[in-house]
């Protein structure tokens, strides 16, 4: 079964930065686009990034763009997230996703996923 394990979270200023890690199980990481999704409190988890399985396709919702990247290390089985520039609305709790392999729509599009992690929490202090 595959596993997803994010860590990094935590509570850090407004203006400052955190960067996310998430280590998958298994052998075939290298084969899967990866992304990352946040969610707050009554409100539908909302795309943030994702990345293709060779890093040749990056995309990032419009609230993040040119404040956070993704990245990953296949090596490593790990795809990051930093995260510069905060700000108060990018509290969250935070979910890596495996998208895939068939099927689905496309990279921000939740159903396309079918693994996720448990989560880590964000907060951004005003």
């Amino acid at each position: 079964q595959v596993q997803l394990v994010e860590s990094g979270g935590g509570l850090v200023q407004a203006g400052g930065s955190l960067r996310l890690s998430c280590v998958v199980s298994g052998r075939t990481f290298s084969s899967y686009a990866m992304a990352w999704f946040r969610q707050t409190p009554g409100k539908e988890r909302e795309f943030v990034a994702a990345i293709s399985w060779n890093g040749g396709t990056i995309i990032y919702g419009d609230s993040v763009k040119g404040r956070f990247a993704i990245s990953r290390v296949n090596a490593k089985n790990t795809v990051y997230l930093q995260m510069n520039s905060l700000k108060p609305e990018d509290t969250a709790v935070y979910y890596c996703a495996r998208k895939m392999a068939w099927g689905g729509g496309g990279y921000s599009d939740v159903n396309s996923f079918d693994f996720w992690g448990q989560g880590t929490q964000v907060t951004v202090s005003s």
